[in-house]
């Protein structure tokens, strides 16, 4: 009669342990996931995310010069909230460049007004504010009134002095366009969608076909004259249908729930996000030809979804990154497409103010669809 086995043997749990270090080893994705997700996570964190974003592009529209005037530009760009990148002649230029995110900032001098100062008049300078994204604008525009004040009490001396001290000689007047009340909800559910759509098109496709690889199925297919552009695109097209869903759901919840306003063109609108569904599900073609089974896609995928969060602009103002993470975000197609629906959904924006970001979503779609296919030539081969 043979003897009960030990309730717990420490040679059996020493060899399943052995067993799964051993697999560990050998699965170099999951490995590399578990080391390099937390680096990535530290670097972005640590060095990339900063809420509090200086040197904000900022335009000037100057009916009149003199040392006041130049008091307050130069201490509003010494204090590295704003850096002045041009002059504009009217409001319908300063307009452009706000709805095109080309400045963030436009400061508008009006005529006479160093006249009025000295006068007692109380001149009014306007100040308008891209407040699609609150946070970002939000440091520059609370260190304001105190920049100014600063710049001012060390400029009107001598025969000046009469007209410095408390109240200022002039008032500020900052008009926050596009998301005037600064609701949060304004900014965050437009670009909700990038990330959305992120996520379920890239997993949904790379799990997918990594799946009818796992089942052999691939094999039967590859062994047709199929080519390797038509197998793309009728593995990816039919999840363009699920992209169309999830995007007509977030619209009607945004309107009739976030009360999220849609100014611009809706041409706009649909070729951008048609364009970037296109982008992602390449992107999950191309994961699906460097992994071998479905947890390493879903590992992959999710690897590629943290920069998109991070570095898009979605959660933490792009303009306060670094330079080397700013680079980095760019080719991120989530950042692109976010500030497509942003500037139509929020600012009105047409086909000439999204064609950029349409341009870049472009070449960035290029080049994963080439190195998609390159890999799928030798998955044939």
């Amino acid at each position: 009669m043979s003897a009960k086995p030990s309730l717990f043997s420490f040679a059996r749990f020493g060899a399943v342990l052995i067993k799964e270090f051993i697999q560990m080893r050998r699965d170099h994705v999951t490995f590399a996931m578990m080391i390099g997700l937390p680096i990535m996570q530290l670097i972005l964190f640590g060095f990339a995310i900063n809420s509090d974003p200086k040197n904000l592009p900022t335009l000037i529209e100057m009916a009149d010069e003199g040392p006041v005037v130049r008091a307050i530009l130069s201490g509003m760009e010494n204090s590295e909230y704003f850096q002045f990148t041009g002059v504009v002649t009217d409001q319908a230029a300063g307009d452009l460049a706000l709805r095109d995110g080309t400045a963030n900032f436009v400061v508008v001098i009006p005529p006479d007004f160093e006249r009025d100062v000295i006068r007692g008049l109380h001149p009014d300078i306007l100040v308008t504010a891209d407040a699609s994204d609150p946070s970002a604008v939000g440091g520059a525009v609370g260190a304001l009134n105190g920049i100014v004040q600063v710049a001012i009490a060390e400029t009107l001396t001598g025969p000046l002095h009469a007209v410095a001290g408390a109240p200022m000689p002039f008032s500020i007047s900052v008009h926050r366009q596009y998301n005037p009340e600064g609701r949060t909800a304004t900014n965050i559910v437009p670009g909700l969608l990038a990330i959305i759509l992120s996520m379920t098109m890239v997993l949904i496709t790379a799990v997918a076909i990594v799946r009818e690889n796992e089942k052999g199925t691939m094999e039967t297919l590859i062994a047709t004259p199929v080519r390797p552009l038509e197998v793309m695109l009728g593995k990816i097209l039919p999840y363009v249908i699920v992209g169309y869903v999830q995007t007509f759901v977030f619209l009607i919840a945004a309107k009739l729930i976030f009360a999220v306003p849609f100014e611009g063109s809706p041409l706009a609108f649909f070729l951008g996000f048609n364009l970037f569904i296109i982008v992602n599900l390449a992107l999950g073609f191309l994961i699906s030809t460097v992994t071998r089974n479905q947890m390493q896609a879903m590992q992959i995928s999710f690897f590629t979804i943290l920069p998109s969060v991070l570095l898009s602009g979605f959660m933490f103002p792009f303009a306060g990154m670094p330079g080397w993470a700013q680079a980095l975000g760019t080719a991120i197609p989530a950042t692109h497409f976010l500030r497509v629906v942003r500037k139509v959904m929020l600012k009105g924006a047409g086909l000439p103010e999204i064609s950029s970001d349409m341009l870049a979503m472009g070449i960035i779609m290029a080049v994963i669809v080439t190195i998609a296919l390159l890999r799928y030539r030798q998955t044939l081969d």
